[in-house]
Parts: structure tokens; C-alpha cells; sequence
């Protein structure tokens, strides 16, 4: 009898291992020629990665399936009983791998193995809001890195007297969106201000919008509907940083929809960018009107203030995050927004915006 890893009554895909092996041999055979890493290294990263996560499939799912096997064995003779702390260990070891491989079945999304756009916009909260920013960006950063991401700050307005106003991100790597999409929202944080004397208690929100990286997307925009704006770059950037007029803000006049790029150093490198992350946003929004029901193409659209967030990272009088989807909650605050480790509270979000799913159809 064949185990599956994938045969528990919340798994909603079961891995084809002969499938994985053929994909890996072709993968295989691809990555050992001269001129694999001399072609586009995003491509062949991307490849890379996907080798070795199916790889870490098959070497889960068989464990997964001997273990059972063998376990299954062991009970049918009778040699067992209830306080068995070595069956209870193996049971409790293959469960972490079911738990993973479960993990590995969210990922079917259109998009969902490509890298992802991060923009960050102050909400309500003031200059605590544009501190909060900047904290929610670091804690993103500190993911990106734990998972092996490439991250680059494309764009960044510094607040007033404290944080920043706005931020664009561009994390690469492979499921990078698959991942990040979760966290599209309104991120409220609770906690004693530090910028008030008395020390009183604020609240303060974030949105974070998240879009995929798309490539040589056709689509179609009119000069006419674009106003094109130039600025001194702030922050993080190149030589020119402050000294010439090289940033540059496009707006699309029909939609609103704002875009700044300054991390090149020349103003025409600036709007070649911007221009890409336009046409990213703008065919993101003709697919959410088009399909309406696909969720992986949904970006964030509530505003920045109370009553429509997604997650509450609560510091004072308590310490909590939790988010408001999936119900998952941690009181190691600083787990979450010091060391950003984010990947049980995504799958949390992805598994739960599944079974929504699923449910809407059925």
C-alpha cells in the first residue's frame, strides 16, 4: 500500500513524485550546460531553486510515506502503548513534515512563483504612523533575508520628523509573491508613544499593497493620460542622491494611480522603471476587474485607517500579534516585527483564503 503524505481531509493536492523526478532530471540536465547561469539570472535562479525545493518534496514525501508505513507496521503487532515517548517523537516529527508539504500545496497561483513589488503608505497615527512604516519595512527586510530573497528600496520619502511616508520594495526570488501576497492590507500597531511626553497609548496604521513582478507586460497607455513629475532623491540611491533633480513620480490621470522611481541615476533610467511598475499596476487592476474571484491578483485596496485591518501587532498594555483572517496569534512580538519571522503566520493567511475559497464554490 502507497502512503501519501498529502491524504489528510484539509490537503487538497497529493505530489505526482514521479512527475518531481522527471521535472528535476530536466532541471538537471538544463543547469549542468556551460551557458546555464550566462542567460538571464533571474531565470536561472528561479530554476535553481525550484530544483531543490522539489527535492526537499521528495525527500518529505517519502520519508513521510516509510515512516507511516512503518509505524503502522509496528502498531499492527501490538508493539506499542499509549506513553511510547519513541512512536510519539516519530509521530510528532513526520507531522511537522506533513505540516510543511501541506505548506508546499498553496503555491498554484497564476503569479504565485514570481517576485513581488512592496509598497508601503502611512495611515492614520501621524508622525507614530510614519515610525510604524518604517518598522513594518525593516520587519520585511529581515523576512526577505531569512528566506534568501533580493531585496532593493526603488523608492523612499522619509516623514517629517520621524519614519517615512512611503516606500517601494522590489523582492526577487522564487515565490517571493507567493508569500508576500498575503500581507496586502492594513497593518494597525498598539503600543506607548514615543514621540508624546506623557507617554500615552497610539494607535497606528500602514497599508501594504503587493503586486508580482510581470515582464514585458502588453499593455497600452496614452502620453496624454500620464503627468510626469521630477524630485531630488532622498534615502537610499546612487551618486546623485540629493544633488540633482534625477527622481521621478508618474501619475496615470484616469486611474490615480501614483508610481516613483529614484534608485537609477539618471532621470530617464528613473522613468524606464517607473514606467515598468506602472504597467504592473495598471494590468493588475484590468484583472481584478475581469476576475473578480481570483484572489492571487487581489492588491490591497482598503484605506489606511481604523476598522479595515488585516493584522493588530498590539504592544502596550499586552504584547500580541494577531491576524484578523486566519485567527493565528504570537506574543513573542518581537519574533515578528526584530526578527521577521513571518512564515507561520503567511501559511496561516494562505491556508485559511483557501479554504474561503473552496467554500465560496462548493
Amino acid at each position: 500500500m502507497k502512503v501519501y503524505a498529502c491524504s489528510l481531509i484539509n490537503c487538497r493536492t497529493i505530489f505526482d513524485l514521479d512527475e518531481l523526478k522527471k521535472e528535476n532530471s530536466k532541471l538537471s540536465r538544463e543547469m549542468s550546460s556551460p551557458g546555464f547561469w550566462k542567460q538571464d539570472h533571474r531565470l536561472a535562479a528561479g530554476k535553481a531553486e525550484k530544483f531543490d525545493l522539489n527535492n526537499k518534496i521528495i525527500g518529505a514525501e517519502t520519508d513521510v510515506q516509510d515512516g507511516l508505513v512503518s509505524i503502522g507496521r509496528h502498531i499492527g503487532k501490538g508493539q506499542h502503548s499509549d506513553d511510547d515517548k519513541s512512536l510519539i517523537k516519530e509521530l510528532e516529527h513526520l507531522r511537522e513534515k506533513i505540516i510543511w508539504l501541506e505548506s508546499q500545496t498553496l503555491f498554484s497561483g497564476l503569479n504565485d512563483d514570481k517576485g513581488a513589488y512592496l509598497f508601503f503608505h502611512v495611515g492614520a497615527g501621524g508622525v507614530d504612523a510614519a515610525d510604524w512604516t518604517e518598522i513594518l519595512l525593516s520587519m520585511y527586510l529581515q523576512y526577505a533575508k531569512r528566506k534568501g530573497w533580493e531585496v532593493e528600496i526603488v523608492h523612499l520619502t522619509s516623514g517629517d520628523e520621524a519614519g517615512i511616508k512611503s516606500a517601494t520594495v522590489k523582492v526577487e526570488g522564487y515565490r517571493a509573491y507567493g508569500y508576500l501576497k498575503a500581507e496586502a492590507g492594513v497593518h494597525r500597531l498598539v503600543r506607548q508613544s514615543p514621540f508624546n511626553a506623557q507617554n500615552l497609548r497610539q494607535t497606528s496604521f500602514v497599508l501594504v499593497e503587493v503586486l508580482p513582478i510581470l515582464e514585458d507586460i502588453e499593455i497600452e497607455i496614452d502620453e496624454k493620460d500620464l503627468k510626469i513629475e521630477t524630485f531630488k532623491s532622498s534615502g537610499h540611491g546612487g551618486q546623485s542622491v540629493n544633488t540633482t533633480d534625477s527622481a521621478v513620480r508618474i501619475t496615470h490621470l484616469p486611474t490615480s494611480t501614483v508610481v516613483s522611481f529614484q534608485n537609477e541615476r539618471s532621470q530617464m533610467q528613473n522613468k524606464d522603471m517607473a514606467m515598468k511598475i506602472l504597467k504592473n499596476k495598471l494590468y493588475i487592476k484590468e484583472q481584478q476587474k475581469q476576475e473578480e474571484r481570483e484572489r492571487s491578483l487581489k492588491a490591497a485596496t482598503a484605506s489606511g485607517d481604523f476598522g479595515h485591518q488585516i493584522r493588530s501587532y498590539v504592544l502596550h498594555p499586552y504584547k500580541q500579534v494577531k491576524d484578523h483572517r486566519s485567527g493565528w496569534e504570537e506574543s513573542n512580538t518581537d519574533k515578528i516585527l526584530g526578527s521577521g519571522d513571518l512564515d507561520d503566520i503567511i501559511i496561516s493567511v494562505l491556508i485559511h483564503q483557501r479554504n474561503t475559497d473552496a467554500n465560496s464554490k462548493s
